[in-house]
């Protein structure tokens, strides 16, 4: 993090100030940092101030109070603090492209290399109080990898949907299983293996996203796109003709796979 010292800075009553937070992340781990805001008077003078009777300190909310009170009992300052913690994010991959025919079922093996792992070992991996969730809405879909060390390090993956139409054409027609995971201490390369099925019903084109977090810090993010092309043609149909301004008519049946 780099840190500004924001000093004399005059405010109107109800006026805001934007506090620069700039985040430049030198590994892949978890960042944390706090942002301290000190008020006092202009004029140097104490508010008169009293904490009700019954009330409660703190709230559920990230943001702490502090008031710095004198010995009158009166309010010199308030201090507030934000925790802020940093999570690094690497470079967007390639796409990567699973085609299928609709009607058909395809199973393709995907490799994604996460580069600058932190290994257990090369420094300590929080507490699991602490530890950074991928921002989802289902958490309870994450599935956690490990490697069997006394030091695991654990991570999180999920395959996330541009939006709710995209997830519910797709939710139901894609699977994704981790099969293998390899590592390598001197470049700090974990390579995930995950076998992932496509079985699409129809012909379509759409995109998802499978992100990866680390326990000890770090984001990525690799995007998939699926693409389902023209199924089969079910069968021909013959119709032969009568004679000429004759009506011939054929008859077929149609099963509805659904109700």
């Amino acid at each position: 993090y780099h840190m500004f010292r924001l000093a004399g800075i005059r405010l109107t009553p109800k006026e805001k100030v934007d506090v620069p937070v700039l985040f430049i992340p030198a590994e892949m781990k978890i960042y944390k940092a706090v942002v301290i805001i000190h008020i006092r008077r202009e004029d140097s003078e104490n508010w008169p101030y009293k904490v009700a009777a019954g009330s409660k300190t703190g709230s559920n909310t990230d943001l702490k109070r502090n008031l710095i009170v004198a010995e009158n009992g009166e309010t010199q300052g308030i201090v507030w603090l934000y925790p802020i913690n940093g999570t690094p994010e690497a470079p967007q991959q390639k796409s990567v492209t699973i085609r299928c025919q609709a009607r058909q079922r395809v199973e393709q093996r995907v490799e994604l290399l996460l580069i600058g792992v932190i290994m257990p070992g090369a420094t300590a991996l929080p507490d699991a109080e602490n530890s950074a969730e991928v921002d989802t809405d289902e958490p309870s879909n994450t599935t956690e990898v490990t490697d069997g060390s006394s030091a695991t390090l654990e991570f999180l993956y999920e395959l996330q949907y541009q939006s709710d139409e995209i997830r519910s054409q797709l939710e139901s027609l894609v699977g994704m299983q981790l099969v293998e995971k390899e590592w390598d201490t001197e470049s700090r390369i974990v390579t995930l293996i995950f076998n992932v099925v496509f079985a699409p019903n129809k012909p379509m084109r759409n995109e998802a996203t499978i992100v990866i977090q680390c326990t000890a810090g770090g984001l990525w993010k690799f995007p998939l796109v699926f693409i389902a092309t023209e199924p089969e043609v079910d069968d021909v149909i013959n119709i032969e003709a009568i004679g000429l301004n004759k009506e011939s008519v054929v008859g077929f049946k149609l099963t509805s796979q659904t109700e």
